[in-house]
């Protein structure tokens, strides 16, 4: 056996057992690394300290100021039905999204990630690999189990309020499925970790998952609005353990489903099982994929460290193995002008993972557009704000291969255009993609009665890919921002609020100027409101193009 897919069980099998050093090995890591723990340990309690206070200022005091105006008369029910029609399609959501991300996860880290010492020095020596790896692998269950008790506690209060249910029922029917889920969730992320070919269908199979949960996302959202699908719900919730968990959900509920109590006996018992299946897989991981792993997970932590985000992306997209999709072609164009705009689209096919991303955020933009027109005050400004986020983020996947060119002004030497214009011309692809993923839009408004508010959507697009290109052309990351005394205050140091703005600074820019306008437009509906929304569309893609500009000639300075 080769010492690329040598395993625990198969390296063990190799030495007796007097040669078995593993517990004098583990007590002599114990011993050396006795300083860097109790630090650690430090680290750690400081970070769960944090974690608890902030739970306790801003769910856990609200939720008892909630519940003592319960008591005295105050009714919250009002809001019971929108809750119990979101839980259906809504828990379906959550939890085959948080299945699919650890799955993802797993595909270049995993729940059994070491340190880097202990890859490094300690699976080298004769020792048993599963005493190793398994307070990994447990320690990566019990922080997924946690997170799932919080968000149990947090249905808990909401059913409280919201549908009158008991306290101790609610929690304990909610923590059915939001602890088993993770806990099934981490049980199949080890799976693909010990398996090269269920990471290959993970890589596969991703995409289209994402588009299952964005539906299920979508649908949940137009429950709320009394738009339900009762049959395909029902389907949904016996689809599988993610629909199993929101049966579980609703059992205490009046909008109970039948067999919800099988539902959540049957997610413990295959929670149970895949947790024990995992524990036994541990053991059998091959050395080298938990070394390269360990490593590229040192390497994004150190990335992060230095503010590298872009970096960190790049470090995961190599660890994943993602390769390039079908090697597309396209005539060469006749006209110079058309270079540019043609090796972006020939960049954006050969990647189709980009234009799906771009899809997939659309939806969520489109969803928060539909409900800021419905919503007044600060939920319908919120809304307003979440639906330009997210079409922010479905363009910047477009604006990818400038992104490339600032990375290395050296690459834009083939073309015989200064960079300020290369760059400029990077936005046509981008600006005429975004348009045409706004006419579905476009129409659906048209056809739901919006009338000329539906302009609104496609002309949101130029500004925001300014914005994209802003970010594109940030530069080096300014980590002195971090650590400037001009930053401080009474409070403490902002100096990451600091970095994050100016990292941020075209997407945060972008979405606080647009979003008065939008709201204003969508509520008022008017010929003249759109009109001045359009108006300031345009003037801020000029301000964006401006900045972008300016940004570009420090870039070659």
């Amino acid at each position: 056996m080769s010492a690329v897919t040598e395993t625990g069980e198969e390296r063990a099998a190799d030495w007796a057992e007097e040669d078995d050093w593993t517990t004098e090995a583990l007590a002599l890591l114990r011993d050396v690394r006795s300083p860097h723990r109790r630090k650690r340990a430090g680290q750690v309690g400081y970070v769960v300290y944090c974690v608890l206070l902030l739970i306790g200022v801003w769910v856990a005091l609200p939720s008892t100021g909630y519940f003592l105006q319960q008591s005295e008369g105050a009714d919250f029910s009002g809001h019971g039905p929108a809750v119990l029609a979101a839980i259906p399609s809504g828990a379906c959501a959550v939890g085959l999204g948080w299945m699919l991300l650890m799955a993802r996860d797993a595909v270049w880290r995993g729940p059994v990630v070491p340190a880097r010492e202990s890859v490094d020095w300690l699976l080298a020596q004769p020792v048993r690999v599963s005493r190793v790896l398994r307070p990994w692998w447990w320690t990566s269950a019990g922080v997924s189990a946690a997170l799932g008790v919080l968000v149990a506690a947090l249905g808990m209060v909401v059913l409280g309020l919201t549908c009158r249910v008991g306290l101790a029922a609610g929690f304990g029917w909610c923590l059915v499925g939001c602890a088993g889920v993770p806990l099934l969730a981490a049980g199949i992320a080890v799976l693909v970790e010990g398996s090269v070919r269920a990471s290959l269908w993970v890589r596969r199979l991703f995409p289209y998952g994402a588009l299952l949960v964005v539906g299920l996302a979508a649908q949940a959202v137009l429950a709320v609005g009394g738009h339900r699908l009762p049959g395909l719900e029902r389907a949904e919730l016996w689809s599988g353990p993610w629909g199993w968990a929101g049966m579980a959900a609703l059992s205490p509920t009046r909008a109970a489903v039948p067999g919800g109590g099988v539902a959540a006996v049957a997610l413990a018992v295959l929670a149970l099982a895949l947790v024990v299946t995992a524990d036994r897989t541990v053991g059998r991981l091959a050395l080298s994929v938990v070394r390269q792993r360990s490593r590229t997970a040192t390497g994004v932590i150190n990335a992060l460290g230095t503010t590298e985000f872009r970096a960190a992306r790049q470090v995961v997209a190599a660890a994943s193995g993602e390769a390039p999709g079908a090697r597309w072609r396209l005539p060469a164009p006749r006209r110079t002008w058309l270079a540019v705009p043609w090796r972006d689209t020939l960049a954006l096919l050969r990647v189709p993972g980009r234009l799906g991303r771009a899809v997939v955020m659309a939806v969520p933009a489109v969803l928060g557009g539909v409900l800021a027109a419905g919503t007044h005050g600060a939920p319908g400004l919120l809304a307003s704000a979440v639906a330009l986020a997210f079409a922010y983020w479905s363009l910047t996947q477009l604006v990818e291969p400038a992104r490339l060119e600032t990375d290395d002004t050296r690459r834009g030497a083939w073309a015989p255009y200064p960079f300020r214009d290369l760059m400029l011309r990077h936005t046509a692809v981008p600006v005429l993609l975004g348009l045409l993923l706004s006419v579905p839009v476009l129409w659906a408004l048209l056809a739901e009665g919006a009338g000329v508010r539906a302009l609104l959507a496609p002309g949101v697009v130029p500004p925001l890919v300014g914005a994209a290109l802003v970010n594109a052309c940030r530069g080096a990351a300014k980590q002195n921002l971090l650590f400037s005394p001009a930053s401080s205050s009474p409070t403490g140091s902002m100096g990451p609020l600091v970095f994050l703005a100016w990292y941020g600074a075209g997407a945060l820019v972008g979405v606080v100027t647009l979003v008065i306008p939008l709201v204003v437009a969508l509520h008022a509906g008017t010929v003249a409101s759109v009109l001045t929304a359009l108006i300031g569309d345009a003037v801020v893609t000029a301000v964006m193009v401006r900045w972008a500009v300016m940004r570009m000639a420090k870039l070659t300075t």
